[in-house]
Order: structure tokens, then sequence, then C-alpha cells
């Protein structure tokens, strides 16, 4: 029985160590949320209903928000691959919708 669970350890060595676990994540929270943060101020500066100094500061000071909520769901998240592939995700889309936004006359 030992010998069927050193094999499925063995087969993938990165599960076995949760320090590089700790580090995938802190690196997902610093880089990859940043990421976000950065987008959501792309999107909401671009879609928000108002002046564009008022959405711009509106934005700004939104994305230290979602800069947090993305660092909180980054460790609360199953596995690091998963926080990664969610916080890029959502980084593409926002990131993809601000920049069409232009192409179709939302304001900018």
């Amino acid at each position: 029985m030992s010998n069927a669970i050193s094999s499925k350890t063995a087969a993938k060595p990165w599960r076995s160590a949760p320090g590089l676990a700790t580090a995938s994540r802190i690196i997902a929270a610093l880089f990859a949320g940043y990421g976000l943060a950065y987008t959501s101020t792309m999107f909401l500066t671009v879609y928000l209903p108002l002046v564009r100094s008022d959405r711009v500061v509106f934005a700004s000071l939104a994305s230290f928000f979602v800069y947090l909520a993305a660092i909180i769901y980054t460790f609360a998240a199953r596995s690091a691959t998963r926080a990664w592939l969610v916080l890029v995700a959502l980084s593409l889309v926002l990131g993809v919708a601000a920049y069409v936004a232009g192409d179709f006359g939302a304001r900018r």
C-alpha cells in the first residue's frame, strides 16, 4: 500500500511540496491580482456612466478593493492553479472588453 502512495506522489512532485504551492499563491496574489486590478480600472473607466474625471477617480479607488479581493481569493481558492486561472481569465475578459469598447464607439 505504501508503494502505491509513493508512486502517486512521485508522478506529481509539486503536490508533495507545499512550499511551492504557497509561493505560487503569493506570486499569483501579487502579479495576477495587480493585473486584475489594472484591467478592472480600465474597464470601469470606459463603462461607468459618469463624467470622465469622476470615472477615473472612482475606477482608481475601486481598484484597491479589487486587488484586496483578488488577494483574498488567491488564498481561499482550492488550488494555486485554480487561483491563477481565475485571475488571469478575469483579467483577459475585462481587458478585452475595455479595449474593444473603443472600436464600438464607447466613450473614453
